[in-house]
């Protein structure tokens, strides 16, 4: 088992890999970089191994996929993953080690929102998309996680053995977060500096496509982590809908002619109404696994940190 595992998943980085995987073996040096080559059309493979690194291939496309491939087969006390774009610099790796080796720390967050990534980025929609992700995930789940999308993180053993992969792409990031959370593992955030890509460098994040799969995957997770809340929010805007359908359509005209004058009207509303009560029961209902499911997990947590031992 290795002490400190660096993890960078790269995709087409042959300008600024080299620079990467030395600047990390030389803040870290008791570290193993692992690049995983996810498809690369370019040098990335050849000069990530000339600087050092150990060098393994994922080829179903998506980060999410590499992540998946990369937490599956490395060992280690400590892992920090990066991206390989030389965007976030080394200097921070030790911080981030110590606090997950010396703190207990199950996942350190690399910010940038807290200091240059404003200045550098120059896409304002990745702006304006990095400040929402942060506001909807720190609003429904009740956190202080001070950047959600950060491509820099440090992580424990028990963290990523127990972690389940279920993205392909870039939601990645969101999906570690608000697992963390409502997993109740510990949390840390590091204030880093970020600094834009190289000139020639090219960003594989497509702001709009991808910016909506991360949205959708926040909505999935938010079904699915905190059922109760997702139904019962559901089962009060059905019930809303319903009586002012049902007030403004049926019972008005009837208090005036006592007549029901539009049936299938009145007929709509009751199956809103049940749709109501059934989303709010299901949500009590999932509620309950999700309960189990949290005993069954941190059985599981007790089980992988046994292995570790």
């Amino acid at each position: 088992m290795d002490k400190v595992a660096v993890l960078i998943p790269c995709y087409n980085e042959a300008k600024t890999i080299g620079k990467v995987v030395s600047d990390f073996k030389k803040v870290l040096t008791d570290c193993v970089v692992y690049v995983y080559d996810n498809n690369s059309t370019d040098d990335t493979a050849a000069i990530a191994e000339n600087a050092g690194a150990v060098v393994r291939r994922e080829y179903q496309q998506g980060k999410g996929n590499v992540v998946r491939r990369m937490f599956q087969e490395i060992e280690a006390e400590c892992y920090i993953i990066v991206d390989g774009d030389d965007t976030y610099p080394a200097e921070y790796a030790a911080e981030m080690v110590d606090k997950v080796l010396n703190r207990q720390t199950d996942m350190v967050v690399g910010d940038r929102l807290s200091s240059t990534y404003f200045q550098e980025n120059k896409r304002p929609f990745h702006n304006f998309g990095n400040s929402l992700v942060r506001f909807s995930i720190n609003k429904i789940f009740k956190c202080n996680i001070k950047d959600i999308m950060t491509g820099y993180r440090a992580f424990s053993y028990r963290f990523i053995k127990t972690f389940p992969v279920l993205s392909r792409g870039f939601e990645i990031e969101t999906e570690m977060t608000i697992h963390a959370i409502s997993m109740n593992m510990a949390v840390e955030n590091v204030i880093i500096e970020y600094r834009d890509r190289p000139e020639g460098s090219e960003s594989k994040l497509n702001t709009f496509s991808d910016g909506f799969k991360v949205l959708r995957t926040i909505l999935n997770l938010f079904r699915n982590y905190k059922p109760f809340q997702f139904f019962s929010m559901l089962a009060a805007v059905l019930m809303l809908i319903d009586i002012i359908v049902f007030i403004s359509q049926v019972w008005l005209p009837f208090r005036a002619t006592h007549i029901v004058e539009k049936f299938p009207t009145l007929i709509v509303c009751g199956f809103v109404g049940l749709a109501a009560l059934l989303s709010f029961f299901s949500g009590m209902i999932l509620d309950s696994i999700w309960q189990k499911e949290r005993r069954e997990f941190e059985f599981r947590l007790k089980q992988s940190m046994k292995f570790q031992k």
